[in-house]
C-alpha cells in the first residue's frame, strides 16, 4: 500500500500514469459490466472505474481501500469535483479495513441531528465540510505565526495550572493531591501572565492559548476555547490597532483570499449603542435606532413618562404581515429584556394604525413621521425604559428582521473597531460599580478628573474588533501607573486586603519598572466560524461540548473512582444524584 499521492493532486496532465491511492469509500455504483467507486481522502473525491477485468472484492461505504490503476479521462466529466475530468481505471482494489453501517450519512448534506453528530464525532469529521473548517482554522494560525514573527513577536506558553483570580466568569478548579484543601484554577485567559511578560521585558508576546470559563453556554460559546493572545510594550492605541489590522488583513487573504480594506472604521461605543443597540453592531444593513424621546416630551402616555430612554426602529414593508400574533411575539421579546412591553405602529394608506395610535397627538404623529421617514407598509417599533435595556432590545429586533427579510448579502464581511468603552458600569439590579472589562484597563487621560467625582463618566482605552456582528476580539491599553491602579481598586470597593489576596503577586510586580503596554485577544474559534461561514461554533472545534457542557462522545464529565477522590482529600455528597 504505497500511496502515490493525494486524490486532488491528480489532473489531466497525469493521464496514462499508474498510481496507487488510498482512502474511504464514499459511494459505490454497480452498473453490471462496470462499477464506480467514489474514493474519498482528506483532499477530496476521485472516481474509480472497475471493469469486468478488475477483481473487485466486496466493498461498501466507509470501507478503507487501496486502489491501483491508470489515470484516464472521464467520458462524462463532473464540473463539481476538482478531479471531475479524470478517473482511475482500477487494475487492483484491496480492502484495508471494513466498516459497520454508519449511523449518519458521511457527506456535506447529512441526515444526522447534532446530538448524533457529536456522539459520533470521529465520523462527522470525515465530512468534507467539517475538514474545510479545520483547514480554515489551521490557515488562520499559520497566518498569525508568520505575521507576528516578522514583527519580532515571540510565542511564550503560560501556565495552565494557575491561581484562581477574578476575571469575570467562574473558574474551573483543579484540586491538588499534594496540598489537600488547595486548588489550582484553569486560566480564563493568560491576562495576568502576559502583562507580567511585558514587565519581564519581552515587549512583544503572542500565544495560541487554551482558555477555560465555567459559564452558561450559548451557540457561540464553549467552556474550553482558544484565543490568539497578544501583548506589546511601548505602543499607543493607534500604533497597536494599525498593527492588528495588518494581522486581520493577512488572515483574511491567506484563509479565504478576501482583501480587507484598511484602515478599519472606528466606532465609539456610545455611537454603536445609540444607532445599533449593540456594542458589536452588524452594519451590513440599514436599520438604525432613533432617539424619539423629544418627540414624546409632552406625551400623555404613562409608559413614556419619567423614563430614561425612548427609542424606535423602522422596518420597511412588513406592515401587511405584522399580525396581532407577531406583535404579541415582539412584546414577549421585550419582557425578556426586562421591559414591560413596546409599542408598534403601522403605516397604511398614509395613516398610522394600531392600538397605540389613540395615545398619539397629531403633532406627535407628524413629528414621528418626519424623524423616521415612514412610508406605507412600514412599521415603527418603540421601546421606553432604562437605556441599557431599551437599546439591546431594539438591537436584537433589528437583527431579527435583517435575517427574516434577507437584508444581509451572503459572503460579505463587515469589519470595524468599537472604541471608547466606559471604564465602569453599574449593575442594573444593585447599582454597584464594576469594571466593564477588567480592573487593569487604562482610563483615558482626559477623564482621570472624574475618578473622585463620577467614575461612570470615565471612558477607557479599550477596543473590540467586530466582524459581521460578532465580537471577534478585544483588548485595551493597560494601567502601568501604580497610583492610578490603586485608585481604580478603591473605586471598585477593594480593600488593601482584597487587593493582596486577589492580585498580590501581580500588583507587587508593578513596583519594578512597568512599561506602558497594550494587548488583545482574538477568539480563534469565533474567527474560524466567521471565515468558515457557519453560525455554529461547534462546527469549527474538532471535539466540542454541547449546550449542557458535556461531551456526548466521551461522556465527560463523569464520576471518578473513590480512590481518586481519597487521594485528593475530596468527598462528594449525594453521590447517586451527582
Amino acid at each position: 500500500m504505497k500511496r502515490t499521492c493525494f486524490n486532488t493532486e491528480l489532473n489531466e496532465s497525469n493521464v496514462g500514469q499508474e498510481v496507487t491511492l488510498v482512502g474511504w469509500v464514499s459511494k459505490k455504483r454497480n452498473l453490471g459490466s462496470i462499477a464506480f467507486i467514489d474514493l474519498r481522502d482528506r483532499s477530496g473525491i476521485i472516481q474509480i472505474a472497475c471493469n469486468e477485468d478488475t477483481n473487485l472484492p466486496d466493498v461498501r461505504n466507509e470501507y478503507v481501500i487501496s486502489v491501483t490503476g491508470k489515470v484516464s479521462l472521464r467520458s462524462n466529466p463532473n464540473p463539481n469535483l476538482p478531479t471531475g475530468k479524470i478517473e482511475i481505471v482500477a487494475s487492483e482494489v484491496k480492502v484495508v479495513n471494513t466498516a459497520k453501517t454508519t449511523p449518519m450519512i458521511i457527506a456535506d448534506e447529512t441526515d444526522a441531528l447534532e446530538d448524533t453528530r457529536l456522539k459520533y464525532r470521529y465520523l462527522d469529521l470525515r465530512r468534507p465540510m467539517m475538514q474545510k473548517y479545520q483547514d480554515v482554522r489551521h490557515n488562520i494560525k499559520m497566518a498569525v505565526h508568520e505575521y507576528l514573527s516578522k514583527l519580532r513577536f515571540i510565542e511564550v506558553e503560560t501556565p495552565i495550572l494557575t491561581l484562581s483570580t477574578p476575571e469575570g466568569a467562574r473558574d474551573y478548579l483543579v484540586p491538588s493531591r499534594v496540598h489537600h484543601g488547595k486548588f489550582y484554577a484553569l486560566p480564563q485567559s493568560p491576562q495576568i501572565f502576559k502583562q507580567l511578560l511585558m514587565i519581564g521585558g519581552f515587549e512583544r508576546y503572542y500565544q495560541i492559548a487554551r482558555c477555560f470559563r465555567d459559564e452558561d453556554l450559548r451557540a457561540d460559546r464553549q467552556p474550553d476555547f482558544t484565543q490568539i493572545d497578544i501583548e506589546t510594550s511601548f505602543l499607543d492605541q493607534d500604533q497597536f490597532l494599525t498593527m492588528m489590522e495588518g494581522l486581520i488583513k493577512d488572515i483574511f487573504k491567506r484563509t479565504i483570499n478576501y482583501d480587507v480594506k484598511l484602515p478599519l472604521r472606528r466606532l465609539p461605543y456610545q455611537e454603536a449603542m445609540d444607532n445599533y443597540g449593540s456594542d458589536k453592531p452588524d452594519t451590513r444593513f440599514d436599520i438604525k435606532l432613533h432617539d424619539v424621546k423629544e418627540v414624546f416630551a409632552n406625551s400623555e402616555f404613562g409608559g413614556f413618562k419619567d423614563v430614561e430612554a425612548i427609542k424606535a426602529i423602522k422596518v420597511d414593508g412588513v406592515a401587511p404581515t405584522t399580525s396581532r400574533k407577531v406583535i404579541d411575539g415582539l412584546t414577549l421579546e421585550a419582557k425578556k429584556f426586562g421591559l414591560g412591553g413596546l409599542s408598534v405602529l403601522k403605516k397604511e394608506n398614509g395613516e398610522f394604525t394600531g392600538s397605540f395610535v389613540k395615545f398619539l397627538s397629531e403633532e406627535e404623529k407628524a413629528t414621528l413621521n418626519n424623524v423616521l421617514d415612514v412610508n406605507d407598509d412600514d412599521i415603527v417599533i418603540i421601546a421606553a425604559g432604562k437605556y441599557n435595556r431599551v437599546c439591546p432590545l431594539l438591537g436584537s429586533l433589528r437583527l431579527k428582521y435583517a435575517r427574516e427579510l434577507n437584508l444581509i448579502q451572503p459572503g460579505t464581511f463587515d469589519l470595524l473597531w468599537v472604541i471608547d468603552f466606559p471604564l465602569f458600569e453599574r449593575d442594573v439590579e444593585n447599582g454597584q460599580i464594576t469594571s466593564t472589562h477588567h480592573p487593569f484597563t487604562r482610563p483615558r487621560d482626559e477623564d482621570l478628573q472624574y475618578l473622585d467625582t463620577d467614575p461612570t463618566k470615565i471612558l477607557s482605552y479599550a477596543y473590540d474588533i467586530v466582524i459581521n456582528g460578532y465580537e471577534a476580539g478585544g483588548g485595551s491599553l493597560r494601567i502601568y501607573d501604580q497610583d492610578i491602579q490603586k485608585k481604580i481598586f478603591q473605586v471598585l470597593g477593594l480593600s488593601d486586603e482584597d487587593i493582596k489576596r486577589k492580585f498580590g503577586f501581580f500588583v507587587d510586580a508593578f513596583q519594578y519598572g512597568t512599561p506602558p503596554h497594550a494587548g488583545m485577544a482574538f477568539g480563534l474559534d469565533r474567527l474560524t466560524m466567521i471565515l468558515g461561514q457557519t453560525d455554529n461554533i461547534r462546527d469549527v472545534i474538532a471535539f466540542p461540548k454541547n449546550l449542557a457542557a458535556t461531551c456526548p462522545m466521551s461522556g465527560a464529565p463523569n464520576i471518578v473512582d473513590e480512590d481518586q477522590l481519597n487521594d485528593l482529600g475530596i468527598a462528594v455528597t449525594d453521590w447517586e444524584n451527582k
